[in-house]
């Protein structure tokens, strides 16, 4: 993935130099890219939760929807004039006015805030799990836990990490990450298969009603991508495509998604942790690719948090760099990281809560103010559907993800 020089905006290519424009297949491998990561980890201990057929369902409705739902904000650039809409804040204030640029500017940032808090629990927990630090050390450290050890320990980086004011110097690192998240799923995959192979646990289909929300929550924070389908179609060369390489590229990552759930749960059953590497054996590659993870967060960590930093910084800094505004956030960040227990519950409450406001409520309100006097009755009513849906799962999602965090 590459990145532009200067002050990174919300709307930073994720591959290229934004100079040229992207084929069919580069933009099928940009939205790839720029959808599949750690996320997907947590995917088998949800199917373990929800059991897998529903979990499958659940992944294929989640994409189905989102992908909907991110053609509305293209058709809604289309009609308001693409030379002027770069982000979706952009959209939101075309749309209508400050009060949309607010609502996209809190979103973005509570979700890529969001994304990090879930990097620094993998961090922890994985390295808590390969290394237990000695006793006396932890007696030193007032008896913190193992996990809460490793995430202090990686502040003082992050703080370095963060002060970088341009993201040029840490674009090779996303290819990196990217390559990282690929060899890690498929040694999970190919471990998956051998063991199911030897051993095959009790599983769940269907985990009932009391679970949909958690699932869906894990679902639509594995498929967040909302945010880059603009800059993604301007860079892509035959725009009147862009729709049906989108579809494709869904598709894919649902059926990749889904193997990668299904194969995780019936290799562990009940004993599926919430990051699925944890289950792995104590094997050296099980071990290099853990830390390959860990690496990998680590210096994504300031990549994801750039949209964060420039939206803050633009609104209470006159956009100018400050540092001590980005040490502050990166302490914020870190103490949520520490009182959160689990993984894969966090990925359920951010994608609740933030990610199913940004993906289905906003584009669909959004659409319906902007074309109100052009759509019939039918599309209204999917727009008005939409965005009543993305209410309910954001409040019902949020509720029993705390609910599982606090228990």
């Amino acid at each position: 993935m590459g990145f532009e020089t200067g002050n990174a905006r919300e709307d930073t290519p994720l591959v290229g130099d934004g100079r040229a424009l992207s084929s069919q297949f580069k933009t099928f491998a940009n939205v790839f890219i720029a959808i599949v990561g750690a996320g997907v980890l947590g995917l088998p201990y949800a199917f373990k939760r929800t059991g897998w057929l529903m979990g499958v369902l659940t992944l294929f409705c989640v994409a189905a929807l989102l992908n909907h739902c991110m053609m509305l904000l293209v058709h809604i650039r289309r009609k308001l004039g693409v030379a002027n809409i770069g982000s979706f804040g952009d959209l939101g204030f075309a749309a209508c006015g400050p009060l949309g640029r607010f609502l996209v500017d809190i979103l973005i940032i509570l979700s890529q805030a969001g994304f990090c808090v879930g990097y620094l629990i993998f961090i922890g927990t994985t390295l808590a799990n390969l290394f237990n630090p000695a006793v006396n050390l932890r007696h030193l450290m007032m008896s913190s836990s193992p996990k809460s050890l490793y995430i202090w320990g990686c502040f003082p980086f992050q703080l370095g990490l963060n002060s970088i004011k341009t993201l040029t110097h840490l674009a090779p690192l996303s290819i990196f990450a990217d390559v990282v998240d690929l060899g890690a799923m498929a040694v999970v995959i190919v471990e998956d298969v051998k063991i199911t192979m030897e051993q095959r646990p009790d599983v769940v289909a269907f985990g009932g009603m009391s679970v949909f929300f958690y699932g869906m929550g894990v679902a639509v924070y594995a498929f967040e991508i909302v945010g880059m389908v603009l800059p993604l179609e301007s860079e892509m060369k035959d725009k009147h495509k862009f729709g049906n390489v989108l579809a494709l590229t869904m598709l894919f990552i649902a059926l990749l998604y889904g193997a990668f759930g299904v194969l995780g749960y019936m290799a562990f059953g009940e004993e599926t942790m919430d990051i699925i590497t944890a289950n792995l054996g104590p094997g050296l590659v099980s071990i290099l690719v853990q830390l390959g993870l860990c690496i990998n967060l680590f210096f994504t960590f300031p990549l994801m948090m750039n949209p964060v930093y420039e939206i803050v910084e633009r609104r209470f800094w006159s956009g100018m760099y400050c540092v001590w505004l980005r040490w502050l956030l990166v302490l914020a960040v870190t103490l949520v990281a520490l009182l959160v227990p689990n993984f894969a519950d966090f990925l359920s409450l951010v994608g609740s809560s933030v990610c199913c406001a940004l993906g289905f409520v906003l584009p669909a309100l959004f659409h319906l103010m902007v074309f109100k006097d052009e759509i019939g009755w039918k599309q209204r009513a999917l727009d008005v559907g939409i965005v009543l849906l993305g209410l309910v799962l954001a409040v019902s999602g949020t509720w029993t993800s705390l609910s599982e965090i606090f228990n």
